[in-house]
């Protein structure tokens, strides 16, 4: 049996999947900042016996928690004389242009425990100044005295040729041990200063914090008698060893999240859909993502606190592309300055939590709102729901200042809120360049289901998927993914001056390192996907571009440059034929494979619908309004029944609603498919 958790904002969730395919779900509440006793509270829920697992699967929010909450460790930084101020200086780019008074982000790192040493490495990787170790002991010895619980080391031009920041790894780690130690030549061999200094920065600052909780939650698994591999997800859509986990933590900075993602993948071979978007809503956030024929988006420009007002900090890693943004079933409602009606950031998270979870809530939140607009059912809450309490908070937060009641407060709360959900969706498919009418949405997570029906119809969307164990979906991810790592490396050649055989040579280091990497895990069966950044000569940035697999000809070449063009046009639709194109970094992903058990088809059935069917109840319909609506139970539902909206659909931790002109059916997996009619 394998057993996934995912940690998230508010809830933390558990999957397990046996040999038969059967699938097994858990809902619990996050237990900040013991989040690995709520884990264990979920594995203890299930009933599961922690002996029969082959292997655990971890996916949690505690690093970019840490990050976002500035609860990561005193951090000092090692860099190359004259390169101290890089994370201040950061980039001229800024977001918010006309802002006279615009502040860039404040580094992790205060100037103050960041030193300079004597060193230079060339952009070629050769060594122009030797490491001036009287210097780097004299540093040491400065952080020290200021007693820093974890070191970066970056050095310019180390992607190259990182043989300085080895050598001063060892130093560090033997002059102040006990200290976590992280070099940029660790996590990436990609170039582009600050955000390298940024990466290595943020890993060192979250790593005390990432090895305390492996080590306490690695401690627990053990306590209870589990003996198969424990994996962590990576924000890249793939596993890892704890071990690997604890050495680069950064990589786990949204493991929860694309999860989901790549269960969306898999879940659109199975059905034979390859045009897909995943889309998310928890208890905090809400997320999409979009898979382009059947390939997850990988982006290694990923920063975290970016907004339209802030430039955020660059992270260089592989991440699974995603637009996320606070609007989940937590989010508080709110009156801003000017007397508009917004919905989250903020979120009530598991404690308190809405109003309508009776746990000293007082702020509104969407549950609380689509409890009152009947999208959501008291009986299917955890204990008895105070409804007048619930209406005051909507009335005494939103509807007063806007002279409304309570039903047309939940209403406006709504409304705002798939408002932002809808501007989500619109930023991952046509800002993308891509039409969303072209692809199927599948929606999951607790609210995922309650807006994707609306919001597909408002996109032009004919069709939605809602999955089995929806509320639980990412977790479920996680346990059909394989073992990841991306190995990056810049190598700057214009396409048409170098041969083949220099192509593949460029390829053959990467190669042996994941190979090593990899048996060192004792994992041989292993697959390979190719890619490269490329760009026009005499651009700044690049295009990723799926590349076929070396030995590389002129054939080869021909069809990469055809690909370069094709998808360079897509994004910014033109190409510019006869120009020089470039090869800037080689990117490979490397899988190792893991036993999943396949999705089996369930057997049809003639049933009745009546067994299925609890009550009738009005429902607000983002787009019908007010409706007395038939409610089912998921449960009750076989394969091939069909209904016709306005109808909701209630299982135990979701609910999935389909309005007039689209109907409602049950597919072989036992999937929720809701299309639209075509006029």
């Amino acid at each position: 049996m394998r057993i996934a958790t995912d940690i998230g904002g508010t809830f933390t969730d558990l999957v397990a999947l046996d040999e038969q395919g059967r699938v097994y779900t858990v809902k619990g509440d996050t237990t900040p900042p013991n989040f690995e006793q709520g884990v264990i509270e979920v594995m203890e829920k299930s009933g599961i016996n922690p002996g029969d697992l082959s292997a655990f699967i971890h996916g949690t929010t505690t690093i970019i928690n840490a990050l976002t909450e500035r609860k990561g460790a005193k951090t000092g930084l090692i860099t190359t004389r004259g390169f101290r101020d890089v994370l201040e200086i950061a980039r001229c780019n800024r977001p918010d242009l006309f802002n006279l008074v615009f502040a860039k982000p404040r580094p992790f790192i205060p100037r103050y425990l960041r030193f300079e040493v004597e060193e230079r490495i060339a952009a070629d990787g050769e060594i122009i100044t030797p490491l001036n170790k009287a210097e780097l002991a004299q540093a040491a010895e400065g952080l020290k005295k200021e007693g820093v619980e974890a070191v970066a080391v970056c050095f310019i031009n180390s992607y190259a040729n990182d043989k300085h920041e080895q050598e001063t790894l060892a130093c560090i780690k033997e002059a102040l041990p006990g200290v976590f130690v992280t070099s940029s030549g660790q996590i990436t061999r990609e170039w582009r200063e600050y955000e390298r200094s940024s990466t290595v920065a943020l890993n060192a600052y979250v790593g005390p914090v990432a090895s305390q909780y492996i080590y306490k939650l690695e401690k627990e698994l053990d306590r209870i008698g589990v003996k198969g591999g424990k994996f962590f997800m990576q924000s890249n859509g793939g596993t890892t060893p704890f071990e690997g986990a604890r050495e680069n933590p950064i990589n786990m900075v949204e493991s929860g999240p694309v999860a989901g993602v790549f269960g969306t993948a898999v879940l659109g071979k199975a059905i034979g859909e390859e045009q897909l978007i995943a889309f998310d809503v928890g208890g905090t956030t809400a997320k999409c993502s979009l898979i382009d024929r059947g390939e997850v988006k990988i982006t290694t420009s990923y920063r975290i606190e970016r907004t339209d007002r802030n430039a955020g900090y660059p992270i260089m890693i592989p991440v699974v592309d995603i637009v996320e943004i606070g609007n989940g079933g937590g989010s508080i409602a709110w009156i801003d300055p000017s007397g508009s009606l917004k919905v989250g950031p903020k979120s009530a998270g598991a404690l308190p939590g809405p109003v309508a979870y009776g746990r000293g809530g007082t702020e509104p939140t969407t549950t609380d709102a689509c409890l009152i607009a009947g999208r959501l059912s008291p009986a299917n809450f955890a204990g008895t729901v105070d409804i007048a309490a619930v209406e005051a908070a909507l009335v005494n937060r939103v509807g007063k200042p806007l002279g409304m009641d309570a039903e047309e407060a939940a209403v406006s709360v709504i409304r705002v809120a798939e408002s932002n959900m809808y501007n989500a969706l619109k930023l991952i498919s046509v800002r993308r360049g891509y039409d969303p009418r072209d692809f199927t949405l599948v929606a999951f997570g607790g609210g995922g289901p309650m807006h994707a029906a609306s919001l597909a119809r408002e996109l032009g969307i004919r069709r939605v998927v809602v999955p089995v164990a929806a509320a639980v979906f990412s977790a479920w991810g996680m346990l059909m993914t394989d073992m990841r790592h991306d190995y990056i490396q810049t190598r700057i050649r214009l396409l048409d001056q170098a041969s083949p055989r220099e192509l593949d040579q460029m390829w053959d280091g990467l190669l042996d390192k994941a190979r090593k990497d990899f048996s060192s895990h004792g994992v041989s069966d292993i697959s390979f996907d190719y890619y490269a950044d490329m760009r026009y000569a005499g651009q700044e940035h690049t295009v990723k571009v799926r590349t076929p697999a070396p030995s590389w000809d002129d054939a080869a070449k021909a069809k990469i440059v055809k690909g370069f063009h094709e998808t360079h046009e897509h994004y910014y639709t033109y190409r510019l034929e006869g120009t020089p194109v470039e090869i800037v970094n080689l990117h490979l992903a490397v899988y190792g494979k893991t036993d999943k058990p396949e999705l089996k088809k369930l057997p049809r059935q003639n049933g009745s619908l009546e067994k299925a069917f609890k009550e009738k109840r009005r429902v607000y319909f983002s787009q019908e309004g007010w409706q007395d609506t038939p409610i089912y139970d998921r449960e009750r539902l076989f394969p091939g029944a069909r209904l016709t909206g306005p109808v909701l659909v209630e299982e135990k931790a979701a609910a999935a609603l389909a309005g007039t002109g689209q109907t409602l059916t049950v597919d072989d997996y036992g999937n929720l498919i809701i299309e639209t009619e075509v006029k």
